[in-house]
Formats: C-alpha cells, sequence, structure tokens
C-alpha cells in the first residue's frame, strides 16, 4: 500500500515513553486528522516501559499472573488484537495515516494496510540480516520460519482504522526480556512462541533498527517530504548538562557577550510598576516575572499585569535555562489560593495568569493548589479570566485531571524547546509527555497553549517541526522567544536570532493551522496572553 501525494510524512523517535502518554498523543493526532483540522502523517517510534496492553477483544485469562507481581502496568486499548507486552528493548511504531480506500475503514482495507505493515518489518528484517521471516495464516504479525516446524513472532500488530486513518501499529522485539511474554498468553495463540532479534543471533542497537526502520516506512507511505526529529539517545547530551543542572547552583550573573540591539529592554519602572511591586511583597506572593528574570517585567508590570506562581518558589527540578531556585521545597500554604484572588481582585485583572514550580515531592504534583486558585480567582473576580501555566505534573492522570476539572480559561504547558535538546535543557521532562499534557487538555476541550525559546543550539528546520507536532495535538497558541542566559551556570546562549527569524515562525505557526503564535525576540510565555487569548477564542467558537 503506497500513498500518494504531498502531505509531511513526520517521523519522530521519542524515546522511552509510558503507554498512556502515548497513547494520549495517538488519540489527539488521530481525532485532529479525523476532523481535517491537520494535514500530516505521523510515525512515532520509540520503546516503553513495562506495560501490558489489552485489545479490544482481550481475554483478561491470557494474563497468566498478577500485573502487580510481575513489574508492569495493564492498559486497555482501543486497537485490535489481544494481549500482548510492550517494554525495553522492543521498537514499537505507531503510524499515525491517511490512507487511500473507498471503504474508508472496513474489512478489506484493514487487512490491507496489516499487509503493508508486515511488508515494512519484513524487509527491515531481512536488511538486519534475519532473511527467513514472512506471514503465518490467520495470524497477522511477522514470523520467523513460518513455514518451519515451530514459527516463533518477531514483530506484532495491533492497529485501528476510522475513516481511512490510522493509529496503533507494531512492535518489533529486538532485546527485549522475553520473560515477560512467558506470563501471557501473547496475541491469545498459545500453540506458538515469541521471539526476538537478539534471540535468533541478530545483536543490533536500537538506533540501527530505527534507522532501517524509518527508510523502509517513508519508502512504503510517505506521500510527501520527510521531516525526520529524534529525541536524544541516553547519555548523549546528558555530559552536556549545564552546571546548574549537575548541582552547582546559580554562578555570577551572566555575561552573555554583547546583546544586539533588538535585546535591549530600557528600565523604565513606573507608579503601577511599584505599586504591584509592594502588593506582591505585602502579600507574600512570589512572581515568575522576578523569579525567572523576565525581561519584560518592566512593560508587563506597568500595564498592571503579572504572573503569579505559586506553591512556593523553590523547585524540585534543575532545568539548564531556568533561575528558578531548587533548594529543598518548603510546605505548601493553604491560605495562599485566597490571597491570589485577592491580589487580583486589588490589580483589576482581566486576564490573570498563574504558574508554579514543579513540585514532584507531593502527591498530586501540586494540581490541587492550582484548582483551588482557580476557584478563589473566580468566586472574587467572576468576569477576570484565568490563564495557567503548568509543570507535566510528571504525565499523571489524577493530578492533570484535577487542574482540568477547574477549567482554566487558558491551560499553557511549555514544550520549551525541540526534540533534541530537552534532555540538555530541561533534563527532568519528556517531549512525548509535554505533547501528553497538551493532548489530554486538547481532549478535555481547553485552549492550549505552549511555548518554545530559541538560542540554545537548535535549528530553524527543527523550531518549524516543534511547531508541526505542537499543531498535530491542537495547540492553539504558541509563543516564540529568545533564550538570555541568566547566570554563568546555566547554558550558554548559541545564538542570537534575528527577528526576521521570529515573523517566518509566525507565518510557519500560523500556515500549520494554529491559531496565535506570538513570536519575537522578546516574548516570553505569557507576554501579550490577555491579547493572545482573546485572538484564538473567537475563531475556537466559530469552530
Amino acid at each position: 500500500m503506497t500513498i500518494k501525494g504531498s502531505r509531511p510524512f513526520r517521523v519522530r523517535w521519542l524515546g522511552r515513553v509510558r503507554y498512556r502518554d502515548a497513547l494520549a498523543v495517538q488519540q489527539q493526532v488521530h481525532a485532529l486528522a479525523a476532523t481535517q483540522q491537520t494535514q500530516q502523517d505521523h510515525l512515532l517510534l520509540l520503546e516503553h516501559h513495562p506495560v501490558y496492553t489489552l485489545g479490544v477483544r482481550a481475554d483478561l485469562t491470557n494474563l497468566l499472573e498478577p500485573a502487580e507481581e510481575i513489574g508492569a502496568e495493564v492498559v486497555r486499548a482501543d486497537r485490535g488484537g489481544d494481549i500482548t507486552f510492550h517494554g525495553p528493548g522492543q521498537l514499537v511504531g505507531y503510524p499515525l495515516l491517511h490512507l487511500p480506500g473507498k471503504r474508508g475503514g472496513g474489512m478489506a482495507d484493514t487487512a490491507a494496510y496489516v499487509r503493508s505493515v508486515e511488508d515494512v518489518l519484513m524487509a527491515v528484517c531481512n536488511d538486519l540480516g534475519l532473511p527467513d521471516v514472512g506471514r503465518l495464516d490467520r495470524y497477522p504479525g511477522v514470523w520467523v520460519e513460518p513455514d518451519g516446524p515451530s514459527p516463533r513472532k518477531v514483530a506484532a500488530i495491533g492497529v485501528k482504522l476510522t475513516l481511512s486513518r490510522t493509529m496503533h501499529g507494531f512492535a518489533l522485539n529486538v532485546d527485549p526480556n522475553l520473560d515477560y511474554f512467558a506470563r501471557i498468553v501473547p496475541c491469545g495463540i498459545a500453540e506458538y512462541g515469541v521471539t526476538s532479534l537478539a534471540a535468533e543471533g541478530i545483536s543490533v542497537p536500537m538506533a540501527d533498527v530505527v534507522e532501517r526502520v524509518v527508510a523502509r516506512s517513508a519508502e512504503q507511505w510517505a506521500a510527501g517530504p520527510v521531516d525526520r526529529a529524534d529525541v536524544s539517545w541516553p547519555g548523549e547530551q546528558m555530559a552536556e548538562l549545564s552546571p546548574f543542572s549537575k548541582g552547582a547552583g546559580p554562578g555570577e550573573v551572566s555575561a552573555t557577550g554583547r546583546k544586539p540591539e533588538w535585546m535591549r529592554v530600557p528600565l523604565e519602572t513606573g507608579p503601577k510598576y511599584w505599586h504591584l511591586k509592594s502588593l506582591m511583597r505585602n502579600g507574600s506572593l512570589t512572581t515568575v516575572c522576578e523569579e525567572a528574570g523576565c525581561p519584560n517585567v518592566f512593560e508587563c508590570w506597568n500595564e498592571g499585569t503579572a504572573t503569579i506562581m505559586i506553591n512556593g518558589e523553590r523547585c524540585t527540578r534543575a532545568c539548564g535555562f531556568c533561575l528558578v531556585d531548587t533548594q529543598r521545597p518548603e510546605a505548601t500554604d493553604p491560605e495562599e489560593p485566597v490571597r491570589v484572588a485577592e491580589a487580583v481582585a486589588e490589580m483589576g485583572l482581566a486576564h490573570a495568569v498563574i504558574t508554579a514550580v514543579a513540585r514532584d515531592d507531593l502527591s498530586d504534583h501540586g494540581a490541587g493548589a492550582f484548582a483551588a486558585t482557580v476557584a478563589a480567582i473566580r468566586d472574587l473576580n467572576p468576569g477576570t479570566a484565568v490563564e495557567v501555566l503548568i509543570p507535566d505534573c510528571r504525565g499523571d492522570e489524577v493530578a492533570l485531571s484535577t487542574i482540568f476539572g477547574a477549567f482554566p480559561d487558558v491551560l499553557n504547558h511549555n514544550i520549551e524547546t525541540v526534540a533534541r535538546l530537552q534532555r540538555r535543557v530541561r533534563p527532568s521532562a519528556s517531549y512525548a509527555r509535554s505533547l501528553s499534557v497538551l493532548a489530554r487538555a486538547k481532549k478535555a476541550r481547553l485552549t492550549t497553549k505552549s511555548s518554545i525559546i530559541v538560542g540554545l543550539g537548535e535549528t530553524d528546520d527543527e523550531v518549524d517541526g516543534c511547531l508541526a507536532d505542537l499543531s498535530a495535538v491542537g495547540c492553539d497558541i504558541v509563543t516564540i522567544g529568545q533564550y538570555l542566559r541568566p547566570t554563568s551556570h546555566h547554558l550558554a546562549v548559541e545564538r542570537w536570532v534575528e527577528p526576521a527569524t521570529f515573523e517566518r515562525w509566525r507565518e510557519v505557526g500560523s500556515s500549520l493551522g494554529i491559531g496565535h503564535v506570538e513570536s519575537s525576540p522578546l516574548t516570553r510565555s505569557s507576554h501579550h496572553a490577555r491579547q493572545a487569548a482573546e485572538s484564538v477564542s473567537v475563531d475556537i467558537v466559530a469552530r
């Protein structure tokens, strides 16, 4: 099955990803494709943490031991097939494609698509030196010695096809722990076993397998230009962590060299600036404007706006670009939501932005405080729009649902940088997890927003790809701004991006269907937040 056309084919190596996070991204990309909001094809490649997944017809008796005793999750999925295992050493692929076909996803189309997946994987096995692979009647997948006395499965396939659009995919066993398969009846097939490339004598690094899968998949499915982006492989960028991320703490105030003229910000304090500063101090409140050294603090505070930071001022992470304190966090203050609401009332804000440090030390990751603060602001300020800028909450679905259930007017979660630089820039976070947070928020029918900082070593094309990924999960607002090094222990500024490039990214984002792109050297995540939210609200209502 070869696809004709001109849609970009976006290939992403995402590293190790929790199954639930990958599923959230898949579901949102698939949902948007089904409504014709995006015109992109994707191939997501990754490894999972240990998990047993159950297809729509799965028989739980095929799980032979309690999952908690095995050390793996169990997750229901809306794909075909029975039970299977995913884990380290197994390459999982999720093609999210627009397929040709007149029937729109019926059994005949599904069978043809499954055969195309098998064709890709059989070609990969041949490329890697495993020649005797093929199909086995009645059982989808790729089998070693299918015509011999003991066929054994090296790759499993479970897909969903709706209105000629695909999700779920395949799992190729490179070198996983095969003991996990002994605890289930794999795919409900009791009479045949499971194998891996390593068990068949093919010792090959995962990176080499990924390269072959990308090449064969592009031959089979690419309808247009191939856009490739990888998160870094383990160890590739950990040595490049900033001293701050390694625990050295902040250094001296950074001397990043002579800034270009367009990065110079005049010091313009005024009555509103000093009034807001006094208000924050009197209420024992913290602003990210100060903690992160935002260059727009004078402009925003003189306009009577600020981004208020809750849950304390000490973060449990140490991202290489961020100045926020990383000492041991203190206990949260249950009275803080009310104080924030009172400050918002005194400032007379039409649009309040609430953010927080990451609180991985808390059982709810600080989600309860977000919900309480949104509620308190609305109690005292019913006409105020509330935007929250949240950490990823480690992907905790309960914590995220708590925040989403407060129905903020804008749900902002920053992806921060391109896929390749994630581990270097924010080593405790994940590109896929950030996409999953935005995907879940969009599924909850919230207006979503994210931010990219540039000047950390990314290329212009990589930023284009990041914009495409944000578009694919339905992100409504994106901000892009120049990185400024806060201290000598933080990541260095690799380049000063010219204003014309920021303007180009605004156009790229618009062409990808993102409702509002705020892009300039001095843009920060909450800069012109009210204007951005208002600009997309009309478009969202119209849709």
